[in-house]
């Protein structure tokens, strides 16, 4: 059959089939999405034109007879119009063109070589290529390659040189590196240096100049990536940083272990320079993400159970357009308290802290994130009675929440008076001028180390939860909150374990088997706007925090969400238990009876007390600001000893574990 028909007759109908099974295969038949793919094939047609010219111009000299030119404007119809086929096949003109890459490159080469082999063997099947000359189809082949390929290659460099932003041509045709910009090494001269190279160069708004490569492999010394050079090892740092005048360091050494990233953030550290780390795209696809590289850990992982939700109708009812009084207002949990609060419209929100740095963070933070405009800020110590007076007097808040206090064990172990005087006297001044101005609710933000406590930080906390109690039958509802470890709050061990890992460990972890309650900021915060909505007066309300969770378990799982191994890619060392730490902790005393709420996941303390030997609750209290009195005396004198001497009349179940006040 083939026979009675023309070379051009047979490849057409030979194309036409091939359209019609694929078409009918891949329900594909040339549906473009846009006007950039019937550009490029516009295009495409006028190239694969030249190059089927252009192969028979170099193969005749450019002198082709009058038959060779009949013969190349036959096959030229048949031939562009297969290569059109066979180069959408192959998806060519589905792509972003921009993006346009070695992958896209691959298959023009595939399409090409197809489209050649088709051509030269339906020729070699009808005519056994009599009168055809071979090298027309692998010249044809070749400048199709050319042309295809260069096309793609130009806009690209156009787009992202010329279209994207700055004229940026001359660092693309001679140089990867910026003239301009800070002077920064990147450490690691493998996959992950050359494409974080590659990407400071592409990003124009990045303001970095890369000056060199730092790898420890002696084989990579004086070699070069884009014309980037490795100048040395991490022990040549130094004189790199000297010579280059050096700002700033880039790891691009995702698969390092703990020891090697030690090692080179000392050396950072010993040049005084920044550093960051890179992550590797490969942890970011599989989710191996380093901790701070793309996000905060989600907390939520690491407590062991379902965070807890409260009723906010129950706290909206009290908070709503009422006057609303937050002292330690930019601490860990103040701060969350501030936007908790906001969010149930209070009429005015009063922020008072000793701090002036955090009060100002959660002044803008209200202003520009959230938009709330309606507050005062107030800095000043809560124990400082003649400006707490007047805030009370000139704002009279309906509720307030004291979550103002020191908390770090340590340190409170060492300056006791500080516990005496902030946590406890400030304590005192509040609830007195909470009382006189009648506010409705006040809520005492506690601790679980209040439980039995052998630590100052507890024993003060404990002697606050008694202040409060000393005041029951008043018109202000009075209660405390009692919470574990706060999640991510400052000075938290999460976020001392977080700096660890991306120094590349070791983490340490004071024991093996201390355990401790965990929740988050948010539930620490809703738990006490809860109790707010709770409380009569006098309770203590904690939270069922479920089982407690090993610390040393919490190091493991904060490894691996980082993406590393413990004990292989950062090491768990553990350095004994601090002043005052005990290995678990409780929610609980003796004598404190657990009753239940209405909310499933809250309980309530209500003591059986004997009001410490007196008869009623006005006893109670005079003998509680006897003892305050007394002890405010010895704190002024700076006496360590003396201090927990008091408490512990104060507090009998305080059991100090410093063994050289002998009490």
């Amino acid at each position: 059959m083939f026979k009675y028909m023309s070379i051009t007759e047979v490849m057409i109908n030979i194309t036409k089939y091939l359209v019609s099974f694929v078409c009918k295969s891949k329900k594909m038949c040339f549906q473009f999405k846009n006007w950039n793919a019937f550009f490029i094939l516009a295009i495409d047609v006028l190239l694969f034109s030249m190059a089927h010219i252009g192969a028979y111009m170099i193969r005749f000299e450019f002198l082709p007879s009058s038959f060779r030119v009949a013969q190349m404007v036959s096959l030229l119809p048949f031939i562009v119009f297969l290569k059109l086929f066979i180069f959408y096949a192959f998806g060519l003109y589905r792509g972003m063109f921009r993006y346009a890459g070695l992958n896209d490159m691959w298959r023009i080469i595939k399409a090409t070589v197809l489209s050649s082999l088709l051509i030269s063997s339906a020729i070699l099947f009808i005519h056994r290529f009599h009168g055809y000359s071979r090298a027309v189809f692998i010249l044809d082949a070749c400048l199709t390659l050319m042309f295809t390929g260069g096309l793609r290659l130009g806009i690209r460099v156009l787009y992202q040189n010329f279209i994207s932003g700055e004229m940026n041509w001359k660092m693309y045709f001679f140089s990867v590196t910026k003239k301009t910009g800070k002077p920064v090494v990147i450490i690691g001269a493998g996959n992950a240096g050359e494409k974080t190279l590659r990407e400071v160069a592409d990003n124009l708004r990045l303001d970095y100049r890369i000056v060199g490569f730092i790898d420890d492999d002696t084989e990579k010394r004086g070699q070069s990536i884009h014309g980037v050079q490795v100048l040395g090892d991490v022990s040549d740092l130094t004189g790199i940083v000297k010579n280059f005048d050096v700002e700033e360091a880039l790891i691009a050494m995702p698969s390092a272990t703990g020891l090697q990233m030690r090692k080179i953030i000392e050396a950072c550290e010993d040049c005084r320079i920044k550093y960051k780390t890179l992550p590797g795209f490969g942890e970011l696809i599989d989710g191996k993400v380093s901790v701070k590289a793309l996000r905060d850990v989600n907390y939520e992982d690491l407590l062991g159970r379902q965070p807890v939700k409260l009723d906010e109708e129950k706290i909206r009812e009290y908070l709503n357009e009422r006057t609303i009084l937050v002292s330690g207002a930019g601490g860990s949990i103040g701060s969350e308290l501030c936007r908790q609060i906001v969010k149930f419209n209070p009429g005015m929100l009063i922020l008072l802290d000793s701090s002036e740095s955090n009060l100002y963070s959660i002044q803008m933070e209200l202003k520009h994130s959230v938009g709330w405009l309606k507050y005062i800020t107030v800095l000043e110590n809560v124990q400082n009675d003649s400006v707490i007076e007047s805030v009370f007097k000139r704002y009279k808040p309906q509720v307030v929440f004291h979550a103002a206090a020191y908390k770090h064990v340590p340190m409170l172990e060492r300056n006791p008076w500080q516990a005496v005087f902030n946590n406890i006297m400030g304590t005192r001044v509040m609830m007195e001028h909470s009382v006189h101005y009648k506010v409705d609710h006040f809520v005492l933000v506690s601790t679980d180390k209040a439980v039995r406590p052998t630590n100052v930080m507890g024993a003060s906390k404990r002697v606050c939860e008694m202040i409060l109690q000393s005041y029951l039958g008043n018109h202000t509802r009075m209660m405390s909150v009692r919470f574990g470890n706060v999640v991510g709050s400052s000075g938290s061990v999460i976020p001392l374990f977080r700096q660890q890992i991306a120094r590349g460990g070791p983490v340490t972890v004071t024991h093996p088997e201390v355990t401790r309650y965990f929740m988050t900021i948010s539930e620490a915060s809703r738990l006490i706007l809860q109790a707010g909505a709770l409380g009569e007066g006098g309770e203590i309300f904690i939270l069922e925090m479920g089982t407690s969770v090993k610390i040393a378990d919490m190091a493991h799982d904060l490894i691996r969400l980082s993406g590393k191994e413990p004990g292989k890619d950062i090491e768990i060392v553990y350095t004994g238990l601090r002043s005052g730490e005990k290995l678990y902790e409780e929610l609980i005393t003796e004598g404190e009876g657990i009753v239940s709420t209405e909310h499933e996941k809250i309980l309530v303390l209500k003591p059986n007390w004997d009001w410490n030997g007196h008869h009623d609750i006005d006893g109670y209290r005079k003998w509680i600001m006897l003892g305050l009195e007394d002890l405010y005396n010895v704190a002024q004198k700076h006496e360590e000893c003396d201090i927990k001497a008091k408490l512990r009349t104060l507090v009998p179940e305080y059991e100090p574990q410093d063994t050289e006040c002998i009490l």
